[in-house]
């Protein structure tokens, strides 16, 4: 794939789309596109977060171990970021990403990655709507567990 590919894909990504030309392309450079198989981990919960990644195809199953299982928090495709809460949250993967399916990805390291936010406040306030969205679906999600009726 040519560099202008490259950046005409980086651009349909909601994240990306509103930054700059030059770090758009700076963002296809240095950035690595992995593909995994369906069932293939991307990574694990407790892993050290040095990268988040943007899906270009496919679908990712993210889960928790629990006691009595895996429980799967969400799935994700096309356009959608993961990983992301490690690096800003200074902490390990606080969950696995597994490929549902042939999964194709964007890999991003965390210094670039950083470096795109800070300067690009359209690009962050992407990123706080991701994060929002993100908690909220939990958030749902949890209740729902919690809810004795099953509802």
């Amino acid at each position: 794939m040519s560099l202008e590919q490259e950046v005409e894909l980086i651009r349909r990504f909601p994240i990306f789309s509103k930054i700059a030309p030059a770090k758009q392309k700076l963002l296809c450079f240095s950035s690595e596109r992995l593909t995994y198989a369906a069932g293939q981990e991307i990574f694990h919960a407790g892993d050290v977060g040095d990268a988040c990644y943007v899906v270009i195809d496919g679908t990712v199953e993210i889960s928790i171990d629990r006691p009595n299982g895996r429980l799967v928090l969400s799935l994700l495709g096309r356009n959608e970021l993961i990983g992301e809460i490690a690096i800003f949250g200074h902490v390990p993967r606080t969950a696995t990403a597994a490929a549902k399916t042939r999964l194709e990805v964007l890999k991003i390291s965390k210094e670039l990655f950083y470096s795109v936010i800070r300067e690009n406040p359209d690009a962050a306030i992407e990123l706080i709507r991701i994060l929002s969205e993100r908690l909220a679906n939990t958030t749902a999600h949890v209740a729902k567990l919690s809810d004795p009726a099953g509802a």
